[in-house]
């Protein structure tokens, strides 16, 4: 019997390419799992009207680990047209299912490291006075609070009249009061402290595993003064209990600009959802794009890892594939290195690392092409290639 059990859910797009190859790259490790499929995306909603089926709930809450490829989202109008006509009017609403998965199963914690690898082309660099570069070493893993913020999904179009006259007794809500319904659209940002408490606590608790000096809080609280001034209050709070640890504290806005100053000194952020969501992807932009973006999502019982990329339907049909794994294959590592093969993760990691500075095998990304049909003729390797070369440094 196998030590591991993996749901897989490659989704949509080119989330059916680049997860086999995470699972060739796992199968070569000697990593020991079995490998039970899931269902996940689009096609659910189309033909059940639930993009998250109740079959792949239970088949995580069974096994505790998932890796994921990507999903297709689309807004609801268009995702009801979409619906298969014998399930519309039936109250069916989509819900994005990666969204719905983090809040069924409180995978409250999420890990999105950026990591530049030596040799990448699309590495930041940066101009020096006398008119040379310098490359930067980028090592910054964002912790992104997962279920709650803008992204916990109380929201209105036309709020009814009970929330409606709730707003009414802010004094703040009174520039609103004679705004139509029709008009007026209200999403809800929600911080509890319990839940931030624990985001930080783990941002702190990997700060001080992995020997870096400091954890960067980044909010908004002059501004958004409740939600991000809990934020805030509580990083403060937890620091207490980690004195060899420097606790920052840094504006959304002003730390996107320093991100073309000094990223290199941003080795542990915490943010709540949506500047998570903003933060890991500006990191990302400087240590290759969205095709070395790796994240877990990490609760107190089940965990699933995913690249940050969506689903690029333009590029699933291609043949042979074009995408880079990458960002798959180090998502790979971290359910590995989560579930305490911390050897068998730093492997796949130099393996990774060993391919991306001797610079041989590139994607289309990697060398700057537009992706398309064209890439593999013009000199990029394919997605398999990629692969390939990561096991040959593996072996």
């Amino acid at each position: 019997m196998a030590k591991h059990t993996v749901v897989t859910m490659p989704g949509d797009g080119i989330g059916n390419q680049v997860l086999p190859e995470s699972l060739r790259i796992l199968k070569a490790l000697g990593f020991d799992a079995e490998y039970v499929h899931g269902d996940i995306g689009w096609e659910f909603w189309r033909s059940e009207g639930n993009a998250l089926p109740d079959r792949t709930i239970d088949l995580l809450s069974k096994h505790k680990l998932g890796l994921f490829g990507a999903i297709t989202s689309k807004p609801n109008k268009e995702a009801q047209a979409e619906l298969d006509p014998k399930l519309r009017g039936k109250g069916y609403v989509y819900y994005s299912p990666i969204v719905t998965m983090r809040q069924k199963f409180d995978l409250d914690i999420c890990m999105r490291p950026c990591i530049g690898f030596p040799g990448n082309p699309l590495n930041y660099i940066r101009k020096k006075v006398d008119g040379s570069f310098e490359e930067p070493q980028i090592n910054t893993t964002v912790f992104r609070q997962n279920t709650e913020g803008m992204y916990a999904g109380v929201e209105w179009t036309n709020p009814p009249d009970n929330v409606r006259a709730a707003l009414a007794t802010h004094p703040k809500f009174k520039a609103f009061a004679g705004t139509p319904g029709a008009d007026l659209a209200v999403s809800m940002r929600i911080i509890t402290r319990p839940a931030a408490r624990r985001i930080v606590t783990a941002a702190f608790e990997f700060a001080r595993r992995k020997k870096f000096k400091g954890v960067t809080i980044c909010e908004k609280p002059n501004v958004v003064r409740e939600t991000s001034g809990m934020m805030e209050e509580t990083a403060k709070d937890v620091q207490k209990n980690y004195p060899d640890i420097q606790l920052w504290s840094t504006n959304i806005d002003a730390q996107l600009m320093w991100l073309n100053k000094n990223p290199e000194d941003y080795n542990v952020i915490v943010a709540s959802n949506l500047f998570g969501d903003i933060l890991s992807d500006a990191f990302a932009g400087l240590v290759g794009g969205l095709g070395f973006a790796a994240s877990g999502n990490i609760g107190d019982h089940v965990a699933v890892f995913e690249p940050t990329h969506g689903s690029a339907p333009k590029y699933a049909e291609l043949n042979p594939p074009i995408v880079n794994p990458i960002a798959m294959i180090l998502s790979a590592a971290m359910m590995v290195e989560h579930v305490g093969e911390t050897e068998k993760s730093e492997r796949i990691k130099k393996a990774v690392a060993a391919v991306v500075k001797e610079g041989k095998v590139r994607t289309y990304d990697m060398m700057r092409f537009t992706g398309g049909p064209k890439a593999i003729s013009q000199g990029a390797a394919s997605t398999t290639q990629m692969t390939d070369a990561i096991l040959a440094k593996l072996k």
